[in-house]
């Protein structure tokens, strides 16, 4: 564990507080990039324009004629949290502006599998669509998307993933990664897509002159859900995306948001008048992504389609018991993937440069988020396995991958395919997740050579697990009032919460929780006595140690008083 401070560039922090930027904000900003404020203008007039996508202006003209001519518009969504939200802009958006016919369908994430495949195609022809529009997939579907030209159908694809070398021959392709697209943030989510193809689909209507700037609907309402999918699908929060996340908070944190929405704050124990991107994040995110993991994602969907009060309260509450099952499953699998992970090493040795594990008894619907905790704990790319329940499929394993930075895990199951050829049936991902199938038969030949890769690949640096953080705290900004001011800006994935690092004295420290698996803290912090707590830490500190910590607050019978939250301790 290495704890390093970001640079901060001093002209900049200069710049930012000079023009009325709160001083610490300043630093925060300029060590993540802003050098003016202006670029903290979270504005709706501040928004990339829809024009620069590929692609967008034939999408728009397709959804015009065929809602002109009150043809079937079918949305294939994706079963996690971004696909889900996606599909409900889609849906609603769709409506907003006049189209009579809108349906959606989602696969099954164990019968189906992955994205628009023939037999998909195939269905949505089954309910009489005349036009099909994938979001947050699509883009590497070039078989369904061909069997879907086949049967007759339009299709349009959103989508937000890195292409393969083909690309599919749709009616329009609207993907900020598509080879030709000059569009400045390649980071925006699916949800972010689809926002943005309902944008150009509202110019093309007033070009047509069914609206005006005066009578035309108003889109900013779903910013909500494009702010909810954008956060959970973890994508970069560049600009472009921040400004979205923004406009969605400021509409939850004034009330302003679909039944289903409030319903999931309600669910998770969660104040909307406060909402942060935690909340999307740890709280209605994987709320939504338990549907599609163990049950079915038309419930996720149905939740923030729904205006009725009652049945988004209804569905909300089946989703929170399908994320505590979820959690159950997770937390067994965890334990059990952990010790065979551990198992790998010594107590006395580093562990192997990649892990891969596999037990008959996993469920393939959380996989990802238990290689996502092995990695966390020790900082290596991590493969979890499942055996498929898939029917016919029951000798293949479905594996998830998490990794760490400098090791791309996709290109990384590209050399394994090369070296090894048949031992992956199916691969694809990106950077720091991917997914791929291996014969049961093969486990152990992937297991070598991924390792292999990863021996290759990493060094010492490399394998050291890194914190960056904002250097130290001054003792005027530990106060409550400054930890609300933080928690309300726009924080996530490429712009990295605050977190700040000093050595500080251990006081005392004990285990707490049911399971006696948290470590809760009294420390001394430049003279001030704070608490501080370590979420699924055991082990004692030293009575002096470098901590990274971000800012909490602890409310207890009305007061309210700064926590830390540790994220790490260099010793």
């Amino acid at each position: 564990m290495k704890i390093v401070a970001r640079d901060i560039p001093p002209r900049a922090a200069w710049a930012l507080e000079q023009a009325g930027v709160h001083p610490l904000l300043a630093r925060l900003y300029a060590a993540r990039g802003v050098r003016a404020k202006d670029e903290l203008d979270d504005g709706l007039g501040r928004l990339l324009p829809p024009a620069g996508l590929k692609g967008i202006d034939t999408a728009a003209r397709l959804l015009a004629d065929a809602m002109a001519q009150n043809k079937r518009l079918v949305i294939v969504a994706d079963y996690d949290c971004d696909g889900a939200t996606a599909c409900a802009v889609g849906v609603r958006g769709l409506r907003l502006l006049g189209a009579q016919q809108v349906d959606y369908l989602v696969p099954d994430r164990v019968t189906d599998g992955y994205g628009l495949t023939a037999s998909i195609a195939r269905r949505v022809a089954e309910r009489g669509a005349d036009v099909l529009i994938t979001v947050d997939n699509g883009i590497a579907s070039v078989d369904g998307v061909a069997e879907a030209k086949a049967l007759g159908l339009t299709v349009v694809v959103t989508d937000h993933h890195l292409p393969g070398p083909e690309l599919p021959a749709a009616d329009a392709i609207v993907n900020p990664n598509q080879p030709g697209c000059t569009f400045e943030s390649k980071s925006m989510a699916g949800v972010g897509v689809m926002f943005y193809v309902l944008l150009a689909l509202r110019a093309e209507l007033r070009a047509r002159g069914i609206f005006n700037a005066a009578t035309q609907p108003k889109l900013d309402p779903l910013l909500t859900l494009v702010a909810l999918g954008t956060v959970a699908d973890v994508v970069k929060l560049d600009a472009n995306n921040r400004r979205l996340v923004a406009q969605g908070l400021k509409r939850i944190r004034a009330g302003q948001m679909p039944a289903g929405v409030a319903a999931l704050f309600t669910a998770a124990g969660r104040k909307a008048p406060v909402a942060t991107t935690f909340d999307f994040g740890f709280a209605l995110g994987p709320r939504i992504n338990a549907a599609g993991r163990l049950a079915d994602m038309t419930l996720g969907i149905e939740c923030l389609l729904t205006d009725d009060a009652g049945r988004a309260a209804e569905l909300a509450g089946t989703l929170d018991g399908i994320n505590r099952e979820r959690r159950e499953i997770e937390g067994g699998m965890r334990d059990q993937a952990m010790l065979m992970a551990e198992s790998l090493f010594q107590e006395d040795e580093e562990p192997p440069p990649a892990i891969s594990v596999f037990d008959p008894d996993f469920h393939e619907g959380v996989v990802g988020i238990v290689a996502s905790r092995i990695k966390d704990k020790l900082h290596r790319p991590t493969f979890v396995f499942a055996a498929s329940s898939a029917p016919g499929k029951e000798h293949e394993l479905k594996g998830s991958g998490r990794s760490i930075p400098g090791f791309h895990l996709r290109d990384a199951l590209d050399l394994v395919a090369k070296r090894h050829p048949g031992v992956l049936l199916k691969f694809g991902g990106h950077a720091m997740a991917a997914g791929c199938t291996v014969d049961a038969d093969s486990f152990d030949t992937f297991e070598q050579a991924l390792a292999q890769v990863a021996q290759e690949w990493l060094d010492a640096a490399t394998l050291t697990r890194r914190i960056e953080t904002d250097g130290p705290l001054s003792p005027e900004y530990c106060r409550a009032d400054m930890v609300d001011t933080l928690h309300h800006e726009v924080w996530g994935q490429g712009f990295a919460p605050p977190t700040f690092s000093e050595e500080v004295q251990i006081v005392s420290q004990r285990l707490v929780g049911e399971a006696k698996n948290h470590l809760s803290i009294k420390l001394m912090h430049q003279g001030n006595p704070v608490d501080a707590i370590w979420f699924g830490h055991t082990e004692q500190l030293p009575a002096r140690v470098l901590l990274a910590f971000r800012l909490d607050v602890n409310e207890w019978k009305g007061e309210r008083k700064v926590q830390f939250l540790v994220e790490g301790a260099q010793i």
